[in-house]
């Protein structure tokens, strides 16, 4: 069974770096067919990480919806696929849509890696998601994201936040 009694709330993070402009815009436009009331955090332009590369711009959303995870993380597949994303070519490469849940409710599941391990590693998860939800609980760590991002390093991410939304 896919749907649950009701709505939850649930937070992606999106990226591209592959006509990141198109296949952002692709995305949203199909997330809120999929998804109820869309919240969105600005995009960020970000250096590729773990590989040379191109620029990614790099977003978080706040969605709500009645699928379980499982669900939910088969409807991103469908979306990076329908843009060419090709999976299995490595872990740092070049993307047209990198689509994660990142958070679930309160949900800890480490089978589904929720929440998203990236929250506390990247910059462009952690800081897009403390500016949608800057009084959120990380599940796991007990603290808000505010209060995680004023913590995070980031000396050695370049993360520039983009003036005129480009999506």
């Amino acid at each position: 069974m896919n749907n649950l009694p009701h709505r939850v709330e649930i937070y992606f993070s999106l990226g591209s770096n592959i006509k990141p402009e198109k296949n952002l815009r692709y995305a949203l436009k199909e997330l809120s067919e999929i998804f109820d009331d869309l919240q969105l955090s600005s995009v960020y332009q970000t250096e590729a990480v773990g590989f040379v590369g191109d620029n990614f711009l790099n977003m978080v959303i706040k969605a709500f919806s009645n699928f379980n995870p499982r669900k939910i993380i088969s409807e991103l597949h469908n979306i990076e696929h329908s843009t060419g994303r090709e999976v299995g070519t490595g872990r740092f490469n070049s993307r047209t849509l990198d689509i994660d849940l990142i958070l679930y409710d309160d949900l800890i599941n480490q089978e589904l890696n929720l929440p998203r391990d990236e929250i506390l590693e990247y910059a462009f998860v952690l800081g897009p998601l403390a500016e949608i939800n800057p009084l959120g609980v990380h599940p796991i760590e007990g603290v808000t994201y505010q209060e995680l991002w004023s913590a995070f390093d980031n000396s050695s991410s370049k993360m520039e936040k983009q003036e005129t939304l480009p999506i």
